[in-house]
């Protein structure tokens, strides 16, 4: 049995059917459920980030869908968009989207990587790297994608990579050569990036929802297919290194 709650003065409520008041939660479940207060949820909905209450005599509810749609949100600003960007990409999604779709997108969003990179000031990276580090070193570490400035002025940094790299900046590996190497893993990256973007969306996507799939086992099944995607893709490219080097020998021999 539902709870209800008093009329909400701070948004309109919508008079959108919905089946069964058993699906239906409380402004203050939703706030345990997403981990937002009261005054934000107002907040986005006045903005048009997710749908006003349902409307059930004088209270207003609350269904998966707005859960969803604010766990998108929080994703979304979790990547450092500006509340702007959030809503032109809301904008994009269609209002009848069903919990499925919205929770599939949040789950693209979510980082590839398997380690979350660690924010650390100018002295606390110095601390790991055991040195200072001087503005060139800072400007090849980043060219070889093992840290990126914040706007706060600290630094994000793949710990797992930093020692890597720090034993590449001892032999003296060329700036230049770190920069034109990202460019190329940036360009390529890109593009195959894309291409399983749209392989997800015409040939996966279509068929877990139509077998009905919720939305936690979609979760779970794009968790799981990113590692293997990963090491997927380090095969091929060693694959197409061992294949260009045996080009590169027979072109020097002539075989």
């Amino acid at each position: 049995m539902v709870k209800s709650e008093g009329p909400d003065p701070w948004t309109e409520t919508s008079d959108v059917g919905h089946e069964g008041d058993g699906d239906l939660i409380t402004l203050d479940d939703l706030t345990q459920r997403v981990g937002m207060s009261v005054r934000t949820i107002r907040f986005y909905t006045t903005k048009g980030l997710v749908p006003p209450p349902i409307r059930r005599g004088r209270s207003g509810f609350y269904t998966t869908d707005h859960v969803a749609r604010l766990e998108l949100v929080q994703e979304l600003q979790s990547h450092g968009f500006t509340l702007a960007a959030i809503e032109k990409y809301v904008a994009g999604i269609p209002i009848d989207a069903s919990t499925e779709d919205i929770a599939l997108r949040r789950s693209m969003l979510a980082p590839w990587q398997a380690d979350r990179p660690a924010y650390l000031t100018y002295e606390e990276l110095c601390r790991r790297a055991d040195r200072e580090l001087d503005d060139d070193e800072l400007h090849t570490l980043h060219a070889l994608g093992v840290l990126t400035r914040e706007a706060d002025g600290r630094y994000a940094v793949a710990a797992s990579q930093l020692s890597v790299a720090l034993r590449l900046l001892d032999i003296g590996f060329p700036a230049d050569a770190a920069e034109a190497a990202a460019k190329v893993y940036r360009e390529h990256g890109r593009q195959i990036a894309e291409e399983l973007q749209e392989l997800f969306r015409t040939m996966v996507w279509p068929k877990y929802k139509q077998a009905g799939t919720p939305p936690e086992v979609l979760r779970v099944m794009v968790e799981q297919i990113k590692p293997l995607s990963v090491a997927s893709l380090v095969s091929a490219y060693e694959a197409a290194m061992d294949e260009t080097r045996r080009r590169e020998v027979s072109r020097r021999t002539g075989d």
